[in-house]
């Protein structure tokens, strides 16, 4: 764990002592106050992640001292110790923000649990400050990633723990969930971020062409090729080698594939050469590599060594939270890109918007997002803007407690032929149109949820 700036705020020289030799026996580094005042100073002067705070002194008071501490320096935890402890006291130090308190005496073992624990924390913390300060300035690009759902959180956590590591990362989840932008993100905020990203679609290439693709070529190696060629782990020596749809690789490439992650060499097709080159692997898939394990298509070797460390990209409908924030990133996006001043959207759009369960994930919201800000009519996206047609035929989740799918597409359908028809004054051709169906779909649908002719 962590080893950390320490200073000891306790009157009494005996229990002042004790606690610095035991603790720089831990590894820390330990100074000492005798009083509250002495410890202010000290904060003033000098940097420390952890007081440990005696509650009863002459002078000020530990509460008081907390308060004074944290005004200084708000980043600093603190841990209160106290003889005199109540639940009145605890809680007031936790509401002023100490992290923590420990009854005296003290038992040591409980208090380097709780150390433990804050040495992880600040540990945690330092990681996401320098990976916010990495994507701070990467805020302006287009393909950022955009999130306050905590499993979200989680991932650009995990972003920040692994990246400077040069293990390999199985990023998984559905077509469209940005695995591809977590990889990108790995290597950005990695200590590799100036060396090329080199990004092979494995299931794009033919299989007779991704070997060479990958290693590279000899001259003469093969009918066509008349030139040596560099492949793409010589490309990207130094740096990264993004490979998505790594379960779509034929039997003969994962051989090699093995090979170079175990002893990070290889040889160009046709050659003889043996190859070193330097080159951190995230994959990519959107199948199941333990069926395909099983299932004898996929070396189960080759499948540990490539999840090392392995990240899942939930898909869209399980971070429904996100939605809004998506849809306003791309609504300022494609505004910009369009010369467009769109300036939201409608409570009923964003209400459709919400329940649509994405089967394309962010993908397909993107593109919705897109056409809408294209060729919507006015500053606000409305329902008309939207892709959906007869809703009945697309993906839409219930949310409302005791309803039922088809009870919600019923009267999400029912609400926009509605709409529609009061937009154009009850005019059934202009509402056919309006809502993307034929006329003898609408009327079948009005005769259907009980309106007038």
């Amino acid at each position: 764990m962590g080893k950390l700036n320490i200073l000891i705020v306790e009157d009494g020289q005996s229990q002042r002592e004790m606690l610095k030799d035991f603790l720089a026996r831990e590894g820390h580094r330990v100074a000492e106050a005798e009083d509250g005042k002495s410890a202010i100073q000290q904060v003033r002067d000098g940097h420390f992640d952890l007081l440990l705070l005696d509650f009863k002194m002459p002078g000020m008071n530990g509460i008081e001292v907390l308060e004074k501490i944290k005004s200084i320096n708000p980043e600093i935890s603190v841990i209160m110790m106290t003889a005199y402890g109540t639940i009145e006291t605890a809680v007031d130090a936790m509401k002023l923000g100490a992290v923590d308190y420990i009854g005296k005496p003290i038992n040591l073992d409980e208090l380097i649990i709780l150390i433990d624990r804050i040495a992880e924390r600040q540990i945690l913390l330092r990681e996401n400050e320098i990976l916010r300060q990495k994507l701070w300035k990467k805020e302006t690009e287009p393909g950022r990633i955009i999130y306050k759902e905590p499993g979200m959180e989680a991932l650009i956590n995990m972003v920040g723990r692994v990246a400077s590591s040069r293990a390999t990362v199985l990023i998984m989840g559905e077509s469209g969930t940005g695995k591809e932008l977590f990889a990108k993100l790995v290597h950005a905020t990695s200590p590799r971020s100036n060396e090329p990203m080199i990004v092979v679609n494995c299931g794009a290439i033919p299989e007779t062409l991704l070997e060479s693709e990958l290693f590279g070529h000899e001259k003469g190696s093969f009918t066509g090729a008349i030139a040596r060629r560099i492949g793409r782990f010589e490309e990207a020596d130094g740096g990264t080698l993004f490979l998505d749809e790594i379960g779509e690789l034929s039997a003969s490439v994962q051989v090699k594939l093995l090979r170079f992650l175990q002893e990070r060499e290889f040889q160009r097709l046709g050659g003889n050469q043996t190859i070193r080159a330097d080159v951190r692997i995230i994959s990519a898939t959107n199948q199941n590599l333990e069926e395909k394990v099983q299932e004898g298509t996929f070396r189960e070797d080759l499948y540990y060594r490539l999840n090392v460390i392995s990240m899942t990209i939930p898909p869209l409908r399980d971070r429904r939270g996100d939605i809004p924030l998506l849809i306003e990133h791309f609504i300022k996006r494609f505004s910009s890109e369009n010369d467009r001043d769109i300036q939201g959207v409608s409570s009923e759009a964003m209400d459709v918007l919400l329940k649509y369960d994405y089967p394309g994930n962010v993908r397909e919201l993107e593109n919705i997002i897109e056409r809408a800000v294209v060729i919507t009519r006015s500053q606000t996206i409305s329902i008309r803007d939207l892709p959906f047609g007869d809703v009945s035929s697309h993906h839409f989740s219930d949310h409302r407690e005791g309803g039922t799918l088809r009870n919600e597409v019923e009267s999400l359908e029912r609400e926009m032929i509605e709409r529609a028809l009061n937009e154009v004054g009850n005019n059934q051709t202009k509402t056919a149109e309006l809502l993307g169906i034929t006329e003898r779909t609408l009327r079948y649908k009005l005769k259907k949820h009980g309106f007038k002719d």
